[in-house]
């Protein structure tokens, strides 16, 4: 085998040059595979072997960052009774066809999973990407996925015939937070810290089976385009206050955001201030 450095011939089956002692094979910069040192390009991945350069540095952790943040929570109701009348390997079946459901209704309106609790789900809306309807987009995502249910049973009940229908709950609150990197090593991962984040999994254990609740704060920023109704004033854990907790029912019929704040109430719309004039001509 010919060095690629010092074009000295060594014995087959050699890893280093017997004369100038450097290695026979070209490790590929992209992805470590060993080429033969007559390859240009990586047999694995076909980055070019010409030069290897120093692998880039990792970028520096972004900085924390103050937004605000819808947050989406969304657990299966009844899952210590599951992982008892199930056998484990059904059990991780039924709970990845839930996530995978849940994941399609989020990515649909531009959710974020942060990150996935046991059977539960950690849902941003307005980070990082942020939109206008942010709100409008966690309730219309909670409630595909509550939709989607009867579908997934039916389903995962053709190959598991024991299983009971798979209801879920969830939970939606809007508020500040601090987005930022927590952990260390492979662990570490963006992260909202405030007490937006336990609202929202407070709230969802108010839910009834395939429900979707919402906090007063949620309920300012989506009222008129859903049906929603009152389920009562409830003291959540750590949280001081009784909070008035709302169930969205259904989409409502609205083409506008302007008929949206009609069906709220005169109150939700915009006052005109100055527009004497105007106001006359019209």
């Amino acid at each position: 085998m010919s060095c690629p450095h010092c074009h000295f011939e060594n014995p087959a089956g050699m890893k280093f040059c017997g004369q100038c002692g450097r290695p026979l094979e070209i490790p590929c910069a992209a992805c470590g595979f060993a080429n033969p040192p007559a390859f240009k390009f990586c047999g694995r991945c076909g980055a070019s072997l010409a030069a290897n350069p120093e692998p880039s540095p990792k970028p520096a952790p972004a900085q924390a960052e103050r937004r605000q943040l819808t947050v989406m929570f969304c657990d299966v109701v009844g899952s210590t009774a599951l992982s008892e009348q199930l056998d484990p390997e059904e059990l991780r079946e039924v709970i990845q066809a839930y996530q995978q459901t849940a994941v399609q209704a989020v990515n649909r309106f531009g959710g974020t999973v942060a990150q996935y609790l046991g059977d539960g789900i950690l849902v941003y809306f307005g980070y990082p990407a942020a939109h206008e309807n942010d709100a409008q987009r966690a309730v219309l995502a909670g409630l595909q996925v509550v939709g989607q249910m009867a579908a997934l049973n039916r389903r995962l009940q053709q190959t598991i015939n024991r299983l009971d229908d798979l209801a879920v709950r969830v939970g939606i609150h809007t508020g500040l937070v601090v987005v930022g990197q927590v952990g260390a090593g492979d662990t570490r991962v963006q992260l909202a810290i405030g007490e937006t984040t336990n609202v929202a999994a407070r709230l969802q254990s108010l839910a009834r089976p395939n429900s979707v609740v919402i906090s007063p704060a949620t309920l300012r920023l989506v009222q008129g385009f859903f049906v929603i109704e009152p389920a009562g004033e409830h003291t959540l854990k750590g949280i001081r206050r009784p909070m008035p907790v709302y169930r969205v029912v259904q989409e409502a019929p609205v083409p506008t955001r302007l008929h949206a704040a009609l069906a709220a109430g005169p109150a939700e719309l915009t006052p005109l201030v100055g527009r004497e004039q105007e106001t006359a001509l019209l």
